[in-house]
């Protein structure tokens, strides 16, 4: 890679993918941290599938599951994304990132601080600039999408999805109850207001989850994870002419991407000329 400053990015799902695509793109080293069970709704676009897969090409960028944080070298040096199942951020020790970029999407601190790193970059609520972490990023859809916060917090989380095509609320599905997902339909697929596209599996049940409204289903959890109820399982694109979309980063990750970008370069630059 161009440079040898290491970048460590918590999570791995479509909106870290979007950041951890830019900083590679751009010359990086990067290396993601995910859980044992990621639980991604746009699976396509997500390099934590790298856990379940083994690996992952997202736009033409290839992520590798590794065992240790040892093995991130080898990674590098074939051209791939290393992904380690460390949801603690045990590695940060060993590796010394020059930044670490919490991009879990918790709405809520799982542990990053500033002693992490020389620079500390938070996406989306749950976390203040100058205390928590060096900065914040707005992750929320609207006007101030991407903007960076150096002191205070983003917006707080207001459980309502971004509006595409119209809708809101109506294109995110939850699981009605709690059990195992079994998937009837897949990412990409066209679906009807109404159709069942998995079933909630319980020991003596089965609960049918339906389309809640009709479109392209551009997310969906992955087959036979256990869910709670109320646990967020797909997402539906109404416009039906975005059936790419369903396979490409994106516009809100890719501008939160661009962010952090901005932020690393601009310390790289700045202490460059020290």
């Amino acid at each position: 890679m161009a440079d040898e400053a290491v970048i460590l990015v918590r999570g791995a799902g479509d909106i870290a993918t979007g950041t951890i695509h830019r900083l590679w793109s751009a010359g990086f080293r990067v290396i993601a941290l995910e859980t044992e069970f990621p639980a991604a709704i746009r699976r396509q676009v997500a390099f934590g599938e790298a856990i379940y897969e083994g690996e992952i090409v997202v736009e033409g960028v290839k992520a590798v599951r590794i065992s240790a944080w040892q093995e991130a070298e080898a990674a590098w040096s074939q051209g791939a994304v290393p992904v380690l199942v460390d949801p603690q951020g045990e590695c940060v020790n060993q590796l010394h990132p020059m930044a670490v970029v919490d991009a879990i999407l918790a709405k809520k601190n799982l542990g990053t601080n500033k002693g992490m790193a020389e620079l500390t970059i938070a996406l989306g609520p749950g976390f203040i600039a100058g205390e928590d972490v060096d900065v914040v990023i707005e992750t929320m859809r609207g006007h101030n999408l991407g903007r960076i916060i150096r002191s205070g917090s983003a917006l707080a989380n207001t459980g309502v999805p971004g509006v595409i095509g119209g809708y809101g609320a109506e294109r995110v599905i939850h699981a009605p109850e709690k059990g195992i997902c079994r998937n009837v339909a897949q990412i990409g697929d066209f679906v009807t207001e109404g159709e069942v596209i998995a079933w909630i599996e319980q020991e003596k049940e089965r609960i049918p989850v339906n389309a809640s409204i009709t479109g392209l289903l551009r997310g969906l959890i992955r087959d036979g994870y256990p869910v709670v109820k109320g646990f967020k399982i797909a997402d539906i694109d109404p416009r039906k002419t975005e059936a790419a979309n369903c396979f490409t980063i994106s516009d809100k990750a890719r501008c939160i991407g661009g962010s952090v970008l901005e932020l690393v370069c601009g310390y790289q630059a700045s202490h460059q000329k020290k």
